[in-house]
């Protein structure tokens, strides 16, 4: 016999139901704890891998031999860039303080840049020499040492090249586009208004004017008299001058070595285990962290970057 139901108490097979669904959703709720401890612990493991590859665990115990330090100036010398003053004089100086190097090697792939930051780092260089008279620095060239580049390397003690590195390109240059004539064409009007005769200097919207190209050229030759300044500076004696070492042109490692723009032929492990005598190499090149790391790989900024390169191109002489 049935059991008499209760006033107001739901049918039996309403309250199975409603247990069922109660059950189901206890269920989904573990279900979903464990997936979200799954998920926490798979991105921990994650973030230790990273870790384990980013941070040289070994670092330490490395220094403590007597071993060359390695700086790399690679790419184009700039602010913003991989290769700027900022990084390579912290690199330099770590290289120079620690007590277990015993010779610094600057290894350089560079085509130039900014005559600001490769004066810094040049400076910088020639500052660490004379605080540590008895540790040198030989800079390496590999595949390029232009200009910028080449201006930093004049502060070596020697420079050291491969039969084929390009080396040289000592002048210096501004460059940018006109686009007046477009303009016309298209039915553009240029309107810019500016307090100060000479505010609108090398707009390239504008035509040039002759006063601005002239006073541009000055301050060209000015900047590559102090580039010939440190190159005469830094070799000396052995620079074997030629009427056309300084105008812009480029040599290869055999050219350079015959012109005394370069010493010898060598490369980072030949003058480590040759030249210093510490054939072990740390590197101290200041590496971007991970969260620089990951925002150039989205490449954030990257529109922002390009509008204002356009138009620094117009005002910034470059070493190139």
């Amino acid at each position: 016999m049935d059991t008499p139901q209760t006033q107001n108490s739901p049918p039996e097979w309403e309250r199975k139901t409603l247990e069922k669904l109660a059950f189901a959703a206890l269920d989904e709720q573990k279900a979903s704890r464990r997936w979200g401890i799954f998920f926490k612990a798979l991105g921990f493991i994650y973030l230790l891998v990273v870790l384990l590859a980013v941070v040289d665990w070994g670092a330490d115990s490395e220094h403590q031999e007597r071993h060359t330090a390695m700086v790399s100036l690679n790419g184009v010398i700039q602010s913003k860039g991989e290769a700027n003053a900022e990084k390579l004089m912290a690199a330099l100086q770590s290289a120079f303080e620690e007590k277990n190097s015993v010779g610094v090697v600057l290894r350089i792939n560079s085509p130039g840049g900014s005559p600001v930051q490769a004066g810094m780092i040049n400076d910088e260089i020639r500052r660490l020499r004379a605080k540590y008279p008895d540790k040198p620095l030989y800079a390496v060239v590999e595949d390029m040492c232009a200009s910028g580049g080449y201006y930093v390397a004049v502060a070596a003690d020697k420079i050291y090249v491969n039969k084929s590195s390009i080396v040289g390109s000592i002048g210096v240059l501004m460059d940018g586009f006109g686009f007046t004539g477009t303009m016309d064409k298209v039915g553009v009007e240029r309107r810019l208004l500016t307090a100060g005769a000479n505010k609108g200097f090398l707009d390239p919207f504008s035509p040039q004017a002759e006063t601005h190209k002239s006073h541009a050229q000055s301050m060209l030759n000015d900047i590559h008299q102090q580039f010939i300044d440190v190159v005469k500076t830094g070799r000396g004696k052995r620079l074997k001058e030629t009427p056309e070492m300084f105008s812009g042109l480029m040599w290869t490692g055999v050219q350079s070595v015959q012109l005394g723009l370069a010493d010898e032929f060598g490369s980072v492990d030949s003058v480590a285990r040759d030249v210093i005598k510490a054939e072990k190499v740390l590197d101290y090149s200041v590496k971007d962290n991970i969260a620089e790391r990951f925002a150039k790989r989205l490449g954030a900024g990257a529109v922002n970057g390009l509008w204002s390169s356009f138009f620094e191109t117009q005002m910034s002489a470059t070493l190139r």
